[in-house]
């Protein structure tokens, strides 16, 4: 059965609200982990990371901010997820013989090792491929993407090293490595939000444009009216 007109409208909006809170959140972590290093400069190397109040009050600052950071990186994931679903709905409505993979994927991609470094790819393609004329798969801005979440998830290693407690030169490493890692991912989430606003243009022009199955306008016409 058809979802009514609208049903999934906000996810997107909420979506591209959670990216741009990631990429707020990861810049006020890097800017958390930059003052506890200016800090720790200045600090003995033998010192520990809770050898002076100001020392423990940054610490605990930047653990808050990177709370929230990560609770934020995974809020974006969880609606990234919900938002392909929809957008294969979408697209099973426009080019269904072209998604190579089931939805279950969209699940089981992100979180097999081996699977998740390319399946996921795999999916957006054939999204991306659902609305371009010829259904040509693959674009520089889908390779620029993923490369950046590649990275970015590569890096992440990083927070489970970060130790409270920690000798001052060995903090000093983690927080330059942490500012890296926020960098990398802020950048993943404005690639993330160009990559949301050209496919579902791309996803609601070709649906538009092209012929519909006599079995399945309302299904378009309600997946059209989320973009």
């Amino acid at each position: 059965m058809a979802k009514p007109v609208g049903a999934h409208s906000w996810v997107q909006r909420i979506l591209c609200a959670a990216l741009v809170a990631c990429v707020l959140a990861n810049a006020a972590a890097a800017a958390a982990a930059w003052h506890r290093y200016q800090l720790l400069l200045a600090a003995p190397p033998q010192s520990t990371t809770y050898s002076t109040d100001e020392l423990m009050r940054a610490e605990m600052w930047f653990d808050n901010v990177m709370g929230w950071r990560n609770a934020m990186l995974v809020a974006s994931i969880l609606l990234l997820v919900a938002w392909l679903d929809r957008m294969r709905g979408l697209a099973d409505g426009i080019w269904p013989e072209g998604q190579r993979r089931s939805r279950a994927w969209l699940i089981f991609g992100w979180g097999l090792p081996v699977a998740n470094l390319f399946v996921p790819k795999m999916f957006v393609n054939d999204l991306w491929a659902a609305g371009r004329p010829g259904h040509r798969r693959g674009h520089p801005l889908l390779m620029l993407w993923w490369v950046s979440i590649l990275v970015a998830f590569g890096s992440s290693g990083t927070m489970l090293r970060v130790q409270n407690g920690a000798h001052a030169a060995q903090a000093i490493d983690q927080m330059q490595q942490v500012m890296v890692c926020d960098a990398l991912f802020a950048i993943a989430a404005c690639l993330t939000l160009a990559v949301i606003r050209r496919l579902s243009s791309m996803l609601e022009h070709a649906a538009r444009s092209a012929p519909l199955p006599s079995a399945r306008p309302q299904e378009v016409q309600g997946s059209l009216a989320a973009l």
